[in-house]
């Protein structure tokens, strides 16, 4: 009887627990996991300036150059809102920030238009929607959020380098808000802790304006809160470590007790010569022999580490050794320098040109190694002489040199319309095939006229990928490239992606049309005198312009002046200061392809336009 009874007791228990459990879900309000919608008609323009609270987070994001690359801004852009100072130190943990969003209205459906900034992030090892959302974004977004914008990934089915759209929640001032000075809606994330009056108090808001921006909400912890201000508060920020300074003290007192110790050391040692004077010759010649063996081992040892580096490489390309490359070079002789550092060397019947590095090249053979195009000079091999720890990276010889000597020297051939036009059209079609064909994409970095090789039917290839990189859309602080060529906004906040050689490729376009250099002996710089003059006029004023633009040569070669004013609208769009402006490598292609003279010339050799592109 007892435990019949005691098993009624739990029975009841277990169902008003159930009761209550119930109702305190369901007394707690809804978190809005989709988006949140757009007026588009209480809005003065379809995108606005908005911002996003955010707090830095180990190991990955303590640095300005990691949240800046997350967020696809430069560094600069978040140091202002920021209060920062510095741009390279490290952050604190936890420490506050406010991210620039783009925040634009978008229509998802027919029916839906959401509110949101979209970053672009590419998968990751390990990545899902979800831990990108909450790990590295802080809930500023949601998963679900993300696969409604993203409709045709499938979440269980991410590959490593595919590229995701995460929209980050925000909102534009509607009318109203911004005629009572509110001008900015911060996208702030609900901690547990939180409360309506204490967000206020944190932004300088007021508790009515926020119940009014977000709907009368009540919110549960994750939910984006819209923080409407006239301007933004100002974060404060701890005091940098003057680990310098602290630094010094200690090795000041270091070298106090250093120099006691040394002289003690000094006298002794003194004591010991002394003594051992009578047998200096016999130790000489020990430690002569030792040291031999000290640095032959570490030469050994540093080309055993490069070869290891570049492992995967060895089944691709042939190994030459290094007595091949000095019997093919006559030992590296200056009569046979192609140019700076590379070599015309001959072996095994052929000719080959040979780089000599004086650093590591497992990076650029590990980007060779995934490119194989017409228009990309071929690599056939490679050498590590442990000897001296050089690397030599042996490539196919093209006859005709380069671009550069070709246009700029003047005892060489003038090239024709035609022939100038069909290497722009090579030279497009491998950037093309680095930019849209290789995962991840490559950036080469260091497009020019002297790393643009022809062979001898005067066909184009790009050479030298010793700057490229593996990536697009980061930050770098190491500046490198050529003068002339290097774009605005790499420059400025060292952003690295594909739009960098579209702006180079529109420089190589100049020269070409104008015969000249990109940057002349008195300093001046081809690509701004080309975009003052014709960027924003109406083509019908081009030609007038370009008879005191165009390369003498072409014009006594009676050219098609109208095919020429549409090459400089392409490169004139190239060189857009704007990066998101300029045009992909596909719409280039496609545009030079367009070219009467092009397909004139191309059908004369059995091509067309159409197999140009998918070569």
């Amino acid at each position: 009887m007892k435990p019949l009874l005691l098993k009624m007791v739990f029975q009841m228990l277990h169902f008003h627990m159930i009761i209550i459990l119930f109702q305190i879900s369901s007394s707690q309000p809804l978190t809005n996991t989709t988006g949140y919608a757009c007026n588009q008609l209480n809005q003065t323009s379809p995108s606005c300036q908005a911002y996003a609270f955010y707090t830095s987070m180990g190991p990955n994001y303590l640095d300005l150059a990691s949240i800046s690359d997350l967020f696809s801004v430069s560094r600069p852009m978040i140091a202002k809102p920021s209060n920062l100072t510095s741009l390279t130190s490290p952050l604190s943990p936890n420490q506050s920030l406010f991210i620039p969003l783009t925040c634009t209205c978008n229509s998802v459906n027919t029916t839906t238009n959401l509110s949101y900034a979209k970053l672009n992030y590419t998968i990751k090892k390990g990545d899902t929607f979800y831990l990108v959302s909450t790990e590295l974004y802080h809930n500023l977004t949601t998963y679900q959020s993300v696969q409604i914008v993203n409709p045709t990934l499938v979440p269980i089915n991410l590959t490593i380098g595919q590229d995701v759209i995460f929209p980050i929640f925000c909102k534009c001032p509607t009318k109203t808000q911004l005629q009572n000075q509110l001008n900015y809606l911060i996208s702030y994330v609900f901690q547990p802790f939180d409360t309506i009056e204490s967000i206020a108090s944190r932004f300088g808001s007021t508790i009515k304006s926020i119940l009014e921006a977000n709907g009368n909400s009540v919110f549960n912890t994750w939910d984006t809160v819209f923080v409407p201000v006239s301007r933004l508060p100002e974060l404060t920020q701890p005091t940098p470590v003057n680990n310098v300074s602290l630094g010094h003290t200690k090795e000041r007192k270091k070298e106090v007790i250093g120099l006691g110790i040394g002289l003690g050391v000094c006298g002794l040692l003194l004591l010991i010569l002394v003594c051992c004077w009578a047998y200096k010759e016999s130790l000489w010649k020990k430690n002569k022999v030792k040291n031999d063996d000290v640095e032959n081992k570490q030469k050994k040892d540093v080309g055993v580490s490069l070869m290891a580096d570049v492992s995967d490489c060895l089944d691709k390309y042939k190994v030459y050794s290094i007595q091949e490359l000095n019997e093919a070079t006559d030992g590296f002789d200056e009569r046979w320098v192609i140019q700076g550092s590379v070599f015309k060397g001959y072996l095994n019947g052929k000719h080959y040109a040979i780089k000599k590095m004086k650093w590591n090249a497992c990076e650029e053979l590990k980007i060779l190694q995934k490119v194989n195009h017409g228009n990309l000079v071929m690599l056939e091999g490679f050498c590590i002489d442990s000897s001296d720890a050089n690397c030599y990276l042996v490539y196919e010889y093209l006859e005709n040199g380069s671009l550069y000597t070709r246009l700029h020297e003047s005892n060489i051939e003038r090239l024709s319309w035609r022939t100038r036009l069909r290497i722009a059209v090579d030279v497009a079609n491998g950037l093309q095939y680095i930019h849209e064909h290789t995962r991840p994409r490559v950036v080469h970095k260091d497009v020019k006229s002297s790393n643009i090789l022809l062979d001898t039917h005067m066909r184009a290839k790009i050479a030298n990928f010793g700057l490229a990189k593996s990536g697009c859309n980061a930050i770098t602080m190491h500046i490198v490239g050529t003068q002339g060529y290097i774009a605005p906004e790499y420059l400025a906040d060292g952003v690295v992606s594909t739009k960098m050689d579209v702006f180079s490729f529109g420089v190589v376009l100049l020269e070409l049309i104008s015969g000249r250099e990109a940057v002349d002996k008195d300093g001046k710089v081809l690509w701004i005198e080309a975009y003052e003059k014709f960027n924003g006029d109406e083509e019908k004023h081009y030609k007038h312009k370009l008879k005191g633009f165009i390369d003498d040569f072409l014009l006594r070669e009676s050219c098609s002046i109208d095919n020429v004013m549409n090459i400089m609208s392409i490169a004139i769009a190239c060189l857009h200061k704007d990066p998101s402006r300029r045009p992909s490598m596909v719409d280039i292609v496609y545009a030079l392809c367009k070219s009467d003279d092009l397909f004139t010339d191309l059908s004369e050799e059995g091509f067309s336009p159409r197999q140009v592109i998918a070569r």
